[in-house]
């Protein structure tokens, strides 16, 4: 017999591309169009209730209430994907989702740290929104930005958010940072430029307590099966967020910002 679910062990998933031909930067983070039905297909019959980030982040801030069951997905980037197929899927499913949009790599002719890859633009945003979207900010130019000075780090944050609310018509809230590289001071800045929630990565499930400038997601690599998106609904598979930084991840941070000094603004990835 199956054990039961643990029922305070929310799993929060990161989705990159869909495709089945992606660049080879992306690909490590790439499902398959049919890996990936097969994947949406394990979340509904599990049982759980998809939510948006959104959702979350109310329960978060003041206590609303969540489903028993509930699992987030989320998108990063704004691969083309997302704007046609992918939402299709999720629409046909009756999942809502969570997409962050880089605005520099949806926007023609801007500059972005992202390589080349098939992107959305920024114009069909709003179609996100009719497939059950909720659309958060993923910066400009999906910079490191823990390593950032304080003014670009700003710039990061409101341009990308500004960018989106005149497309969209409506105020964004949301953010993600890229790569999920934060510290205390980019959670900050986050909470000033007007964010009411920032996900991270952290390789962990999201739980009842999490933090909700750094709420923890699980990334979906292409060695990821059907079998590992079960166990993760079952709330096992993975440690549970909130827990404080390791030494490796705050070296690694201070390595970074070094590095950034002599280099300049790298790429998040």
């Amino acid at each position: 017999m199956t054990p039961p679910p643990l029922p305070t062990r929310i799993p929060v998933l990161l989705y990159h591309a869909v495709m089945a031909d992606p660049p080879d930067w992306i690909a490590e983070f790439t499902v398959s169009p049919r890996e990936f039905a097969s994947q949406l297909d394990a979340i509904v019959a599990s049982g759980r209730t998809a939510i948006t980030v959104g959702a979350l982040a109310a329960h978060f801030a003041t206590g609303a209430p969540l489903p028993p069951r509930p699992v987030v997905l989320t998108f990063d980037d704004g691969f083309a994907d997302l704007a046609g197929p992918t939402g299709e899927a999720l629409a046909s499913r009756g999942l809502p989702s969570t997409a962050y949009l880089t605005t520099g790599a949806i926007t023609p002719g801007r500059p972005c740290l992202l390589p080349p890859a098939p992107m959305m633009t920024l114009a069909q945003a709003p179609r996100l929104e009719q497939y059950g979207m909720e659309v958060g900010a993923h910066t400009v130019t999906h910079p490191q930005l823990d390593t950032l000075a304080p003014r670009a780090l700003r710039r990061e944050l409101r341009e990308s958010k500004a960018v989106l609310e005149d497309v969209l018509g409506h105020e964004v809230v949301h953010l993600a940072y890229p790569h999920g590289y934060n510290s205390p001071a980019v959670r900050r800045a986050a909470a000033a430029a007007g964010y009411t929630s920032a996900v991270a990565v952290r390789h962990a499930l999201s739980s009842r307590t999490d933090e909700i400038y750094r709420i923890a997601r699980l990334i979906l690599r292409r060695s990821h099966t059907v079998a590992d998106v079960e166990q993760w609904m079952e709330g096992r598979g993975a440690k549970a967020a909130p827990y404080p930084d390791s030494l490796p991840t705050v070296g690694w941070r201070m390595y970074r910002r070094a590095r950034a000094l002599l280099r300049g603004p790298e790429f998040a990835g």
